[in-house]
């Protein structure tokens, strides 16, 4: 339920390499995540916006982001991502998914609308320890991952790469429209 360390240097990594000014991710548990990406932005005006829907976890999250040198650059919103993005009201650069495997689908339709041209999602757990590949593997995070790793498959808007560290990280950047032609 937590990110190990070389996923937390390589998501400070890619934040450098993608350099966002606006920073979203669902679901927050710990917080390591968070602040490995908020360790990753460079610009002084970039800043990380997390959602948690379990608010049994709110103190538990603010007291881990409060010792954090990078805490001033998290502003952590408590609960339903739907509804907190309609307060935000902005694009995102870039998008971390690493919340309810069940509802990767509807995080990913969510992000997508909430996206510049050329940012990128990063989705983690999208390998599910193998599950994914085993056909005998019907619980719902499974199905759940398995059909996001199909939707983003066929999905002519990005572009993706799956990574297999740890449990599967991929790597979609959403690409610019195309115009149609006159």
């Amino acid at each position: 339920m937590c990110s190990g360390h070389l996923q937390g240097r390589l998501l400070k990594m890619l934040t450098r390499m993608i350099n966002p000014i606006h920073v979203l991710e669902l679901g927050t548990y710990s917080g390591y995540a968070t602040q490995c990406l908020a360790e990753g932005l460079m610009r002084d005006e970039a800043h990380v916006h997390t959602i948690e829907i379990d608010d049994e976890l709110e103190d538990f999250i603010r007291e881990h982001l409060a010792q954090s040198p990078v805490a001033d650059r998290i502003t952590l919103h408590i609960g339903d991502a739907v509804e907190v993005l309609k307060e935000l009201d902005r694009k995102f650069d870039l998008i971390y998914i690493d919340a309810n495997k069940r509802d990767y689908i509807a995080y990913y339709d969510l992000a997508m609308g909430h996206l510049v041209e050329g940012g990128y999602i990063i989705a983690d757990n999208t390998l599910w320890d193998g599950k994914v590949t085993d056909p005998a593997c019907h619980d719902a995070q499974t199905l759940g991952i398995r059909d996001f790793n199909d939707r983003v498959a066929a999905d002519p808007r990005v572009e993706r790469v799956i990574l297999p560290l740890r449990d599967g990280l991929t790597l979609i950047r959403k690409l610019a429209s195309v115009a149609a032609d006159d």
